[in-house]
């Protein structure tokens, strides 16, 4: 990757780590999360959450990745291992790290002790620069204009960021750097988000996403580690100190271009951290001109392609007309006389005859039976809706039997049988 052209001459290419930080509890998505890693939890039909962030890396030329682990890590282990071999012959490599307690037999205590904890990774490989990023956002990022930013910006560190409802900020770290570039306050989840100074309605919220400067990086974290009173997180400890000695700046996450990216989907970004906002995610992907588009074959989203048979539609004489509209239908998949509308049916789905799916997320190897009816649910794998039962019809019943967001949604977890 060339960085910079300057009078002809080619600056050295820089010595790039990436680490994606994987180990959070996702408490909020249960029972999503019941058996899974936040970042492992299914995403668009194929994917995983985490395939979001290292297809930004791998397609932006970042192929040295370090994934920490920590909770409920079998099935996202299992998916890197199965789906993210790259090219050991040339140096690239997607590496999942479990946590390996060698400062003590503890798990880590936070984001920026996950780093502290694996510092050997890092001297090991010698970086010029450390990508930091998190794991189960969803967003079209790339990252070499990211990283050229903090090169041109000589700062320690480059805190990735995008504009959201001032309502909706104090759930974000926000960053205040007035009109420049340079952080001049950041403040962790804050009742009174700072907003921006060119939009009084919105304010500027990290991403979780960040560049450092290695030796930065290092001294950072060395310093929180010693530091009792630290809660020892990236956001809440390691930007504000260096906020507090110059040395922090912000990337609007606004100024990205990224290749084949529609006007419509241009800055856009989510957190799925709840039932509600991985449900309108989800959503987001299933209109006839979606916000987030997964067929960009210029900057695609990577996963591992199941060998599975191609969905099929069965419509028989006297039987019911199958149909999905405005759906997206996974390999494996078979509609025997249902009616599907604005629904992801993931590999192996099965919908019986005479049985309705609408506004629904429908994970691997989910039945729905014969004239039974789903609306406005999440099923995991292996559920199975018996004939003539029903999901989010109603909503007492089912806040009974199952976990009802705030917002309506219904949530089923892992193999459960709904009669």
């Amino acid at each position: 990757m060339t960085v910079q052209v300057q009078q002809d001459v080619v600056r050295e290419v820089p010595h790039v780590l990436a680490i994606v930080l994987a180990g959070g509890h996702g408490q909020r998505l249960a029972p999503l999360t019941r058996d899974r890693a936040k970042p492992g939890v299914p995403f668009g039909g194929q994917y995983r959450l985490i395939d979001f962030v290292l297809s930004n890396l791998v397609n932006g030329g970042f192929r040295r990745i370090v994934v920490l682990t920590q909770y409920k890590s079998h099935s996202l282990d299992r998916h890197l291992a199965q789906s993210w071999s790259l090219s050991p012959l040339v140096g690239e490599y997607v590496a999942s790290v479990p946590a390996q307690m060698r400062t003590g037999p503890r798990w880590f205590a936070g984001s920026a002790d996950a780093i502290y904890q694996n510092l050997n990774i890092i001297r090991d490989e010698a970086p010029h620069y450390v990508l930091l990023f998190g794991a189960d956002h969803i967003y079209r990022m790339d990252p070499r204009q990211f990283l050229q930013r903090h090169i041109d910006s000589g700062a320690g560190v480059t805190v990735a960021a995008h504009s959201v409802a001032i309502e909706e900020a104090s759930a974000f770290g926000i960053v205040d750097a007035g009109t420049g570039e340079r952080i001049r306050q950041f403040h962790e989840k804050p009742l009174a988000p700072v907003a921006m100074p060119t939009d009084p309605t919105r304010a500027l919220a990290s991403m979780g996403n960040y560049v450092f400067t290695t030796d930065v990086l290092i001294d950072a974290v060395a310093r929180d580690a010693a530091s009792k009173g630290s809660s020892h997180d990236m956001g809440g400890d390691i930007v504000p100190l260096l906020v507090s000695e110059g040395d922090a700046a912000v990337y609007d996450f606004a100024a990205q271009t990224v290749p084949g990216q529609s006007d419509r989907e241009h800055g856009y970004w989510r957190d799925v951290g709840t039932i509600d906002a991985y449900f309108e995610a989800s959503m987001d992907l299933l209109a006839a001109d979606p916000v987030f588009d997964l067929y960009n074959a210029e900057w695609p989203i990577l996963t591992r392609q199941l060998q599975r048979p191609p969905a099929k539609f069965v419509h028989k004489k006297d039987d019911l007309e199958s149909r999905a509209l405005n759906s997206l239908v996974c390999s494996g998949a078979i509609v025997a006389g249902g009616r599907v509308q604005r629904s992801i049916l993931s590999p192996g789905v099965r919908v019986h005859a005479g049985a309705t799916v609408g506004d629904s997320v429908l994970f691997d190897d989910v039945e729905i039976g014969a004239g039974a009816k789903v609306r406005r649910a999440i099923l995991d794998k292996q559920v199975r809706v018996l004939p003539g039962a029903s999901v989010g019809v109603d909503l007492e019943l089912d806040a009974r039997r199952f976990t009802v967001s705030p917002g309506g949604v219904v949530v089923v977890g892992k193999g459960e049988v709904v009669s």
